[in-house]
């Protein structure tokens, strides 16, 4: 449609440098190799410690929407830390990732991550500061000359089980209410107090009563 009434008329640009905002990525090629080169440099440079980094813990996706996936996290809690027998102090010179501001929701969680901290333990090898002094912790002569560099990741994802597979409805689930049963817990949850003062003031109306 032609544009009505007496308006200025469109003074469009079309003479723009159009070619300084085109982005290409032809270089992605010749990144991925610099990235790989640079991650091999890298575990050279770290060597004997893992490539891979420090180790860290398993967690669960935030939000409700993806809370049943699992994920490294950051660190390890204090709280794992300390059940696994080990400060976080020395946890850290010892390749283990700590963070201060997680805690802890379940037992479930807790206890895999010391699990997880108790068998890197088990399987590590500490090399001493001074080989002429060796301290209290290290690892011996021996197990010294069997230490080699773990090259990609230190755990594999732990076991979730198989997805559930496809099967027919039954009768009972066709005729309750996910929603309804939802909301009736949630209000359940939210009324816990209310309902509590309120059978204390019925005890307390009855006991007068009886007087």
């Amino acid at each position: 449609m032609a544009p009505r009434g007496n308006n200025i008329i469109q003074n469009n640009h079309y003479h723009k440098h159009w070619q300084r905002y085109v982005k290409t990525s032809f270089n992605q090629p010749g990144r991925k190799k610099r990235r790989h080169l640079a991650r091999q440099e890298k575990a050279k440079r770290i060597t004997p410690r893992p490539s891979a980094g420090p180790v860290r813990p398993v967690v669960r996706c935030p939000t409700f929407r993806y809370n049943t996936k699992i994920r490294t996290g950051r660190g390890f809690t204090l709280e794992e830390i300390n059940a696994a027998g080990l400060s976080p102090k020395y946890a850290q010179t010892i390749g283990i990732a700590v963070d201060h501001r997680r805690r802890n929701k379940s037992t479930e969680s807790l206890q895999l991550n010391v699990q997880r901290l108790k068998e890197y333990v088990s399987r590590l090898i500490v090399f001493p500061r001074k080989a002429s002094k060796p301290k209290k912790g290290d690892s011996e002569a021996e197990e010294l000359k069997l230490a080699k560099q773990v090259i990609g990741p230190l755990f594999t994802k732990p076991y979730q089980g198989d997805p559930p597979k496809a099967r027919i409805i039954t009768d009972a689930e066709k005729k309750t209410s996910v929603f309804q049963s939802m909301r009736i817990a949630r209000a359940n949850a939210r009324l816990v107090g209310i309902r509590a003062a309120r059978a204390k003031k019925a005890e307390e109306a009855d006991l007068m009563k009886k007087k």
